[in-house]
């Protein structure tokens, strides 16, 4: 049954058509995923889809019972208002039954004249807070805040970041449970590990449809089963996640390009025909004409127009960065302890962690922007930085996209040459109807792209970037990506993404909290294995016996009720108990299936292409099966306690 439908969508913002005729429809319970090149009109959809804009022409049926919750890029909050009350406050219905048992049993306390109605208007709510989710609700409210990282529940979200505050409406939306979720880049400021606990939850506990606008192909991969692109203002739809998209998107691309080319081979054709002047007009050779006139009036299919990137590199020493003993410390908190670390040449190193850990401040530190605590930083006399900064404060907003990167000029200084400001831009995207727009007036990634532009002007051998793939679509992440392969560029990267990482990193550096920070050899899927091991290691190790108590502690009974509930598994974990031993027995048969395929000669053979691929996918399966191991492990120790 459909939550809603959109038939022959149309949006222009001034000269710039986003949709031009896109129709789709999404289903009860359906997870659906949405892409498309940043500025090609995914958000202006989601908002069109949720009601809080309109569309010039077209219509959305949206059914009458339907709850549709939608978080934008920069949600708008009441500055007053705390992330409590806010996630509280979307449980409508739910805080509105809590509060009349509550005066219920009040009024019972005090003593009233009719027991009865007191006692009728009691159980009434119970059952409304039944009914609505149970009296836990409000517990699952702040560990919904918690797993999200909302850490000042208390705090007004005035004074919170623009991350902060997306966390809050995010958990607020969730919570609300709503029939359709349409989720605008909600990975944006989150940590990998929120990230897959968010993740989880999508595709294992909401219980309602989802739209999801996101440039994590993992998140797209493992949530979705359904993808839609939207493409010069229409929306195309495939079956599957990210890896389906691909190579269907192929197969439409390679069916376009022979329809083309018949398309050319008919006129051709044709117009020898015609060109003989046939003396008589038979009703054949008029139809014979107007097929050719069709088929001339038809416009060819737009070629993909590809964001293309080159660095200028420069020469690199053999000293390119090294940390001795490194201490940072910001605020008064411990950030970075005792990291002793030597980049070399062609490495790219990822560095990861949760929000607010130290990972800028160490970027920061590396660049001569800050002074380390204690210890010292070696930089090679010929290292030359080129920096992506998260915020991208290096741009004018109120300048056009031409002025932030050539400045008063056409022209910029490309190598040893000067070259157009025009055809430097299109390497990004950016054609003559973009060209003088303000950046302000551009979507988040389409800004992120401009300080990509300008960013690679700059002659450097050592790339340092603060969460490049916030905000851009996946042409471009594949752009940055490729580029920093294909050169083997010396980068370091702190980002999120952790199909970013997989493709690029050949070590990750993470912060693990209390200052400690461990680098890992590989890639992300490496390091989720090695950390497993070690964690596993860790935990074998006999634990140091606590020091002899002169008498037993006193425990007052609410404690003592908390520390009784706490033992064994709860329900939830139970049930994710269940899910992990079932997902362990499916990896395990993947990964003998993969060795099984790695092992057979004709493998190298017939498929010799497919084996980096290959070799990925074991990768893969071997890393998800060592966390799931370790917590596996975690859950039947607390379950035999």
């Amino acid at each position: 049954m459909s939550i809603l439908s959109a038939q022959s969508l149309v949006k222009a913002y001034g000269a710039a058509r986003l949709l031009d005729g896109a129709s789709l429809a999404i289903e009860d319970r359906e997870r659906v995923g949405l892409v498309g090149r940043n500025g090609s009109g995914k958000s202006t959809l989601a908002r069109i889809l949720a009601g809080v804009e309109e569309p010039d022409a077209g219509t959305v049926i949206r059914r009458r019972d339907a709850r549709i919750a939608l978080l934008t890029q920069e949600p708008s909050l009441p500055a007053t208002a705390t992330p409590r009350e806010l996630v509280l406050g979307g449980l409508v219905e739910w805080s509105a039954a809590t509060a009349r048992y509550q005066a219920a049993s009040e009024a019972l306390e005090r003593g009233v004249d009719d027991v009865a109605a007191a006692l009728e208007e009691q159980a009434t709510a119970a059952a409304a807070v039944e009914r609505l989710g149970g009296w836990e609700l409000g517990h699952r409210a702040e560990a919904m805040m918690t797993e999200l990282g909302v850490r000042e529940p208390d705090r007004p979200v005035g004074t919170m970041s623009g991350g902060e505050r997306r966390r809050v409406a995010l958990a607020a939306l969730l919570v609300a449970r709503p029939t359709l979720a349409v989720l605008d880049e909600p990975t944006n400021h989150l940590d990998a590990e929120t990230i897959e606990w968010l993740e989880r939850y999508l595709r294992e506990e909401h219980q309602g449809a989802l739209l999801l606008i996101t440039h994590d192909r993992w998140v797209l991969d493992r949530v979705v089963g359904r993808t839609l692109e939207i493409e010069s203002g229409q929306v195309y739809s495939y079956d599957g996640g990210w890896e389906d998209y691909l190579f269907a998107k192929a197969e439409r691309a390679e069916l376009a390009g022979r329809t083309e080319a018949n398309r050319q081979n008919l006129l051709r054709t044709e117009l020898v025909w015609l060109a003989r002047q046939p003396k008589a007009r038979t009703g054949k050779q008029k139809a014979r004409i107007q097929r050719v006139e069709a088929a001339a009036a038809t416009a060819p299919t737009a070629p993909d127009r590809g964001v293309t990137l080159r660095l200028q590199s420069a020469d690199l020493g053999s000293t390119v960065v090294e940390l001795h003993e490194l201490c940072l410390a910001l605020g008064g908190r411990e950030l970075v302890r005792d990291l002793t670390l030597h980049l070399t040449k062609g490495e790219r190193v990822g560095v990861i962690g949760r929000n607010g850990t130290g990972k800028t401040t160490l970027l920061r530190a590396v660049l001569g922007e800050l002074p380390p605590a204690a210890g010292r930083i070696v930089r090679g006399a010929r290292v030359r930085f080129t920096y992506f900064e998260q915020g991208r404060a290096g741009l004018d907003d109120a300048a056009s996209v031409l002025a932030n990167v050539a400045g008063d000029g056409d022209t910029v200084r490309w190598g040893e040459r000067s070259v157009s400001a025009y055809s430097y831009l299109e390497r990004f995207s950016f054609y003559r109807d973009r060209i003088r727009q303000p950046v302000g007036s551009l979507s988040g990634g389409e800004r992120a792209r401009v300080a990509l532009a300008k960013m690679l002007l700059e002659p450097a051998n050592v790339v340092v970037m603060d969460e490049p793939t916030n905000d851009l679509d996946v042409a471009t992440l594949g752009a940055v990506e490729e580029l920093l392969v294909e050169m083997n560029a010396t980068a370091i990267v702190v980002t999120h993404d952790r199909y970013f990482l997989d493709k690029v990193a050949t070590a990750i550096l993470a912060f693990e909290g209390d200052g400690r920070v461990v680098r890992y050899p590989g890639n992300y899927a490496t390091f989720l294995t090695l950390r497993a091991e070690r964690i596993a290691r860790d935990r074998q190790q006999p634990a140091a016996q606590p020091a002899p108590r002169s008498a037993p502690p006193v425990v007052a009974p609410a404690t003592a009720r908390v520390d009784l509930r706490k033992r064994g598994l709860t329900w939830h974990e139970t049930r994710e108990l269940e899910r992990v031993e079932q997902e362990i027995a499916d990896l395990e048969a993947e990964a003998g299936r993969r060795d099984a395929e790695l092992a057979a000669p004709e493998t190298y053979a017939t498929r010799s292409a497919e084996v980096p691929a290959l070799i990925a996918a074991r990768e893969r399966a071997q890393g998800r099966l060592a966390v799931l191991l370790a917590r596996w492990e975690e859950l039947e120790t607390k379950r035999s306690s």
